[in-house]
């Protein structure tokens, strides 16, 4: 016979079928979203959508209270697996879901205190990291990896005292402005001169066009820039220190290859050429002492020189550029010389006074008045007050050899502090004034030309490096 839909209850038990179906099927789909990792997302086929459609048909369903639970327990532990890969934002958005679901305070701070502490830890791993790059001057590095602390939330404060320190790197190298240091020669087991760290910064280079005693080279004035210190030698080069280089290397200079140079008579007072004077000998000829500047070198000795101690410290040492020994002369200062603009107040150079002597009672015919240092030549290195900058006898005792060839001019010399230097040339600069030299050969602008293979009792050099 047929069914009789209208019969009592038939419809309610279709319904109820009807429903277990709808339970079953979402069911399954909550579990096979569940299985395959879909907890929030996609909409509309997701995990916890289901668990929560079968709640809302059943809401004392333990399968789908449970299923509800899971889901955010399993959140849980996406966030801190999220936070052990460093994606840790990721990790706090899911957090957050799984927050939303279920009050479970308990859960959702025990999540949250773990990933906070490895974010902590990830930190200060990342502040190490600056700090290592740092130290290993690769400053790219430490960069990026300051950016990632910022991005992460490193505290303001101190994401800016490691700034701070990447850009003092940037600048000296991980040096300070006027600290001095040495370095270990490798072969001789012994300290390499003494440096000073230079700051960065910017000065007038040339002398003003009023400026007594000026010369047209000395122009035209130009503002050159160091973006990044640079160390010089607290003092010229020593007879004991450019000792250590000949025995090391067995190196001829250009005066013991020619077989002479040049030396004061003070029976004449002039300087003249003689044989056998070689960088052993001071400003007569005579055996010199270790701390004394070394001269009788040309500017080929003193490049060589510079460059063992490159190869003996595995680090840019080189003659300083023009730039730089104007800048470091000056220290700071733009008058005619370093300390002011006439004779110094105070005994601060080795330098022509009219009160200095010569062995044979000779005087300067034109110095400084008022002025006596107790040397006519050359005195031991480092025996005056320095510059501000740290540095001794930059305006005085010998002249320097610097990398720069000899250009007539400075149009269109560096701005940026670098030598100006053409391939080939066969003329470089003397910088700095000499025990010898007149006031006006004195100024901080003076320069003069020599060739490469020169050498004199009033010429030395002093060396500087890269930071």
């Amino acid at each position: 016979s047929e069914l009789d839909e209208d019969r009592p209850g038939l419809a309610e038990l279709n319904e109820r079928i009807e429903r277990e179906g709808r339970l079953q099927q979402l069911l399954v789909d909550a579990e096979a979203a569940y299985e395959e990792g879909r907890l929030v997302e996609p909409e509309g086929d997701n995990a916890l959508e289901y668990y929560r459609e079968i709640l809302e048909e059943d809401p004392e369903n333990e399968t789908g209270q449970a299923g509800v639970a899971n889901v955010q327990q399993r959140l849980l532990s996406r966030a801190v697996d999220q936070a052990s890969e460093q994606d840790f934002e990721e990790a706090g958005e899911t957090i957050d879901l799984a927050e939303g679901i279920l009050d479970d305070p308990e859960s959702i701070e025990e999540a949250r205190e773990a990933i906070a502490s490895m974010q902590e830890e990830y930190m200060s791993g990342l502040a190490e990291a600056v700090r290592d790059a740092i130290d290993e001057e690769d400053y790219d590095q430490a960069e990026e990896a300051i950016n990632r602390l910022i991005a992460f939330g490193y505290e303001s404060d101190r994401i800016e005292r490691k700034r701070r320190t990447l850009e003092d790197a940037r600048l000296y190298g991980g040096f300070e402005a006027g600290q001095t240091f040495t370095e270990v020669l490798a072969e001789a087991g012994s300290d390499g001169p003494s440096m000073v760290v230079v700051p960065a910064g910017n000065f007038m280079m040339g002398s003003p066009d009023n400026e007594d005693g000026r010369s047209s080279n000395e122009g035209p004035r130009h503002r050159v820039t160091f973006r990044r210190g640079f160390a010089i030698s607290e003092t010229e080069v020593s007879v004991g220190q450019f000792r250590e280089f000949i025995e090391a290397t067995g190196y001829r200079t250009d005066a013991e290859r020619a077989g002479w140079s040049r030396t004061y008579d003070a029976d004449t007072g002039r300087i003249d050429r003689e044989n056998g004077v070689t960088w052993e000998d001071d400003y007569r000829g005579n055996t010199a002492s270790d701390d004394l500047p070394v001269i009788h070198v040309s500017w080929n000795d003193a490049n060589a020189y510079a460059d063992w101690l490159a190869e003996q410290t595995e680090r840019d040492y080189r003659l300083p550029s023009e730039a730089e020994y104007e800048y470091a002369l000056r220290a700071g200062s733009q008058t005619m010389y370093w300390w002011g603009e006439g004779t110094p107040d105070d005994v601060v150079e080795n330098l022509t006074g009219d009160g200095d002597v010569s062995p044979t009672r000779r005087r300067w015919n034109v110095a400084f008045s008022n002025y006596r240092d107790g040397y006519f030549g050359p005195a031991p290195v480092g025996s005056f007050e320095p510059n501000p900058f740290g540095v001794y006898d930059m305006g005085g005792n010998v002249m320097s050899w610097v990398e720069d060839c000899w250009h007539d001019s400075y149009a269109r010399a560096p701005s940026d502090g670098t030598a100006w230097v053409n391939p080939g040339c066969e003329r470089r600069v003397l910088r700095g004034g000499n025990w010898s030299a007149s006031p006006e050969m004195v100024r901080s602008a003076f320069r003069l030309a020599s060739s490469n293979d020169s050498r004199d009792a009033r010429v030395g050099f002093r060396v500087a490096r890269d930071l």
